[in-house]
């Protein structure tokens, strides 16, 4: 069983969070708080870098085959990158992984799908998503609609869906893999997607972008960020996330959790916590 990064035995597979980076987002992309009480929640909860936002992927191994949930963001922009070298501690090329399952199309999600050149990195894999994620990026109105800051993110997406075509499958709802079901989390993006991987033993929600601040969110769960597609549908989704997670005492999994990776959702006085941390 690895060690080197947090990993979880469900029965018959484990998954592991493996970390691609970080990210800065400044507080002003945050809607529905201000930015001192952001800083007093960051401090109240020793956060060292108060502005930076950890980016997860998930290593799911079952019967020999290796499959990766979202590839990092692979040093575009500046972010991450460091996804490929931490596989590699764990004894693992990007030509062992079989799939790679994809939360949503955003670049710190999909950055890692391609290399400096533009080839895939992931050359044996089958490419994985929401048909509703994958119809809306490749229609031109919606391109035509968005701002320009977006519209990078719409051409970005359409080249990794073409140089990973001979492998390529979107899904509609269900088991998309043996013992892992797609969980729709509509309003981050269109399709925006979780995974709720069912071991023999115990089972994990893989829940995306639910939060990008942990601590924020959890105690203010209507905090959005500019990134959301749909804002109001993103809180109304994390809200009843919450709800069901800690209420169902589900363990979780989100890119953007830390570098813990899983844990449980406890409901307080006052918002959500985490507890029970895996390590």
């Amino acid at each position: 069983m690895n060690t080197l990064f947090p990993t979880l035995d469900l029965g018959d597979m484990s998954v592991t969070a493996v970390s691609d980076g970080y990210l800065q987002v400044d507080f002003g992309m945050l809607a529905n708080v201000n930015q001192a009480e952001c800083e007093n929640i960051q401090n109240g909860a020793q956060v060292k870098e108060l502005n930076d936002v950890h980016i997860n992927t998930f290593l799911v191994r079952r019967q020999g085959k290796n499959i990766l949930i979202d590839s990092g963001a692979g040093g575009i922009k500046g972010w991450g990158g460091g996804l490929i070298a931490n596989l590699a501690k764990i004894g693992l090329e990007p030509g062992n992984i079989d799939a790679v399952l994809l939360t949503h199309a955003h670049p710190d999600h999909i950055g890692g799908l391609l290399n400096a050149e533009g080839e895939a990195v992931f050359s044996n894999a089958e490419l994985v998503i929401n048909n509703e994620e994958y119809c809306y990026l490749e229609d031109d109105k919606n391109f035509a609609a968005v701002a320009d800051r977006v519209k990078g993110n719409f051409l970005l997406a359409r080249s990794i869906f073409k140089k990973y075509q001979q492998n390529f499958r979107p899904f509609d709802k269900g088991e998309v893999l043996p013992g892992i079901f797609a969980t729709p989390l509509k309003g981050h993006t269109p399709g925006h997607t979780g995974y709720r991987i069912e071991g023999t033993q115990e089972s994990l929600l893989i829940w995306g972008d639910i939060v990008h601040f942990p601590h924020i969110q959890l105690l203010k769960p209507e905090v959005t960020i500019a990134f959301d597609y749909d804002a109001q549908m993103a809180a109304e989704t994390r809200s009843r996330v919450f709800d069901m997670v800690s209420s169902d005492g589900v363990l979780v999994g989100g890119m953007h959790f830390g570098e813990q990776g899983f844990g449980h959702i406890e409901k307080g006085n006052s918002g959500y916590g985490v507890v029970n941390i895996k390590k």
